[in-house]
């Protein structure tokens, strides 16, 4: 028994009726039988409706077991029903009849497959069947509501078809990514099919694909209006905006997609062509918006571009801050930032990070940033970090400096040395082999390894001696002794003269969360390889893994809002063990009485709902009833 909500709309205005159903026996089956009108009720959470709806069902069959609270609407709703019933018997609608009495034989034991009759049960023939992983899609469909998807995608005109396998997708993309060939695979073994009362066993790849194409168009307004509604349900901080990039490559050669590059790969995948995500998250971690790039964008051209997409998408307005790393810390950017009167945090570059060499060997001046134990892991070590602040004009410059990335520094470097030498010896053979003979080709070849190489080639001087027939690489004493000295240091710059040193390497140091963001949307996602081949589909991809990071994200900030500090990825490996599945019971006269229902979660299971604040139930037990075999 449960409570169904019913919405019709009459001359313009809109009724909403909620009704007490049932499930009754038929011939052909189980089915739902409204049994009480109920009338417009006083609004309440979902759980509030299962509540009552027990209550009604315990009364009916004699358990008081009433809150005082609700004992006045319970009792009048169990007066209503028990006169239409007896109005239903005077007119000879009588309810379907109970299973005839069964002999007594063997070794049974009473089961209620309808309420009032009873059944006896052969113990050893009991089993179980079509189990389904219920536990993580709970969650996530339970999150899904919290952040109202379903109203945001039926506002950009998505039919419920298009609703039902969205929110299937973007919860495989949460709990067990998988290609949409493969999807409807786990669709079958996952319990969404119960909790959306739809059945998923007929779904093919093919409607998933259209969901993709569906969903594209409507990416900018589905994420401003997640932005509004993750502001309101977290009363999130709307002034720091944190600006990052990545890249993600492909699987195939996406002749069909141009922005399908090589460029600078972040995932070491040189080899395959790549596109460039770029992502502003603000400072809870939560995605604000998102934007696709050719493979081969810079860092540096992106800016402008998304400052617009921000301020349509996220509501950026004058006054707020901007935090970006040193791939955006050019003089055009700053000024960008400045004509839309807009503050800014950057890391300044290697160069601008030089002529501070005398400030960072004065050791008169470095305060200790006081750092908080990680919550997830008090026992790590973190790493002491010294800053001092500096004016030059009316910018502020914070030197940041640390001991112990200092190792790390000279180890990057020395790598990237034994590569460029060895590439260099590389381009030397080629030219004395007589495989490479041009001047121009060679010169290109030597801007080549510049480009591979920033890091160290500046401390070479590299060029063709046309003589000796040999590239020459000369160290430059001077810079190298200064990288070295510079090893640990980086410098932070901002306009913003009202936060100390300590407050805003705090506020650059946000940014990580921008990199935590890529990493979840790598894996556990797996936004990555890609093997869309055409440019809408391949946005489409990736705006799905953007929805399943909303979820991520919002789950992650409930349970730290209690104090848990656990990834989705250990939670989601809890929930696993909760499952629903179907009790079979047969009976002494060849009947089988079917009930699916899900199990008792186990008690860290329980812990997790509670902290989420979701109920533990799942689905509302059904039962459905089969006559004995007649060839039996």
């Amino acid at each position: 028994m449960y409570i169904r909500k019913s919405i019709r709309s009459y001359k313009g205005k809109t009724y909403t009726n909620y009704v007490l159903v049932e499930s009754v026996h038929t011939a052909k089956g189980p089915r739902q039988k409204a049994i009480c009108s109920l009338g417009d009720l006083s609004p309440r959470p979902r759980e509030a409706w299962i509540e009552l709806a027990r209550k009604i069902e315990d009364a009916l069959i004699g358990q008081g077991d009433f809150i005082d609270s609700d004992e006045s609407e319970v009792a009048d709703i169990v007066d209503r029903v028990r006169a239409r019933r007896r109005n239903d018997e005077r007119r000879g609608e009588e309810r379907p009849p109970p299973p005839p009495p069964p002999a007594t034989s063997g070794a049974l034991i009473k089961a209620t497959p309808i309420k009032g009759a009873l059944i006896k049960v052969d113990p050893t023939r009991v089993s179980t069947e079509r189990h389904r992983e219920a536990g993580p899609v709970h969650v996530g469909y339970q999150f899904w509501q919290r952040l109202e998807l379903d109203r945001i995608l039926r506002n950009c005109g998505l039919s419920a078809t298009v609703l039902r396998l969205a929110c299937a997708m973007v919860l495989n993309r949460l709990i067990a990514p998988a290609s949409e060939h493969a999807m409807p695979a786990w669709l079958r073994r996952a319990a969404l099919g119960d909790l959306l009362d739809t059945d998923f066993d007929a779904v093919e790849e093919d409607p998933l694909y259209k969901v993709l194409d569906k969903l594209h168009p409507h990416r900018a307004a589905i994420e401003a209006a997640l932005v509004e509604r993750e502001r309101s349900l977290f009363n999130l901080d709307a002034t720091v905006y944190l600006y990052d990039l990545t890249s993600t490559y492909f699987e195939g050669v996406c002749e069909r997609n141009p922005k399908a590059k090589r460029g600078y790969s972040r995932d070491h995948r040189p080899d395959c062509k790549q596109v460039i995500v770029a992502l502003v998250i603000n400072r809870d971690g939560f995605a604000l918006t998102h934007e696709v790039f050719a493979g081969n964008t810079q860092d540096r051209a992106t800016l402008a571009t998304m400052l617009d997409i921000l301020t349509a998408r996220a509501g950026l307005k004058e006054g707020d801050t901007v935090v970006v790393d040193r791939g955006m810390a050019f003089d055009e950017n700053i000024a960008e930032l400045k004509r839309r009167k807009l503050h800014y945090v950057v890391a300044c570059r290697q160069g601008e990070r030089d002529r501070w060499l005398a400030d960072f060997e004065d050791v008169d001046g470095f305060v200790p940033v006081l750092r908080q134990p990680s919550p997830r892991n008090p026992g790590q070590k973190k790493t002491m970090i010294e800053v001092k602040t500096r004016r030059d004009g009316d910018v502020t410059y914070v030197l940041c400096r640390s001991e112990q990335r200092i190792p790390k520094d000279r180890a990057i470097r020395t790598r990237q040395e034994v590569r460029l030498r060895s590439d260099i010896d590389k381009l030397t053979a080629r030219i004395a082999n007589g495989r490479l003979v041009n001047i121009d080709k060679i010169n290109q070849a030597i801007g080549r390894l510049k480009e591979r190489y920033p890091r160290v080639a500046r401390y070479f001087d590299l060029a063709y001696d046309p003589d000796t027939a040999t590239v020459l690489a000369p160290l430059n004493a001077d810079k190298y002794a200064k990288a070295e000295q510079l090893d640990g240091c980086y410098l932070i710059k901002t306009e913003r003269n009202d936060l100390s040193g300590d407050e805003l390497w705090r506020v650059y140091g946000l940014l990580t969360r921008a990199e935590n963001a890529f990493r979840d949307m790598k894996s556990p996602l797996a936004e990555r390889p890609i093997f869309h081949h055409t440019e809408r589909r391949t946005e489409a991809h990736i705006f799905l893994c953007v929805l399943a990071y909303h979820l991520l994200t919002a789950i992650e900030k409930t349970l730290r809002d209690r104090g848990i500090h656990t990834s989705w990825a250990t939670v989601r490996d809890t929930l696993k063990s909760h499952h629903i599945c179907t009790v079979v019971l047969p009976t002494d006269d060849g009947s089988t009485l079917r009930i699916r229902k899900a199990a008792t979660p186990e008690p860290d299971v329980q812990d997790l709902y509670r902290a989420l604040g979701i109920p533990s139930q799942i689905i509302t037990p059904e039962h459905s009833w089969s006559p004995p075999d007649p060839i039996r």
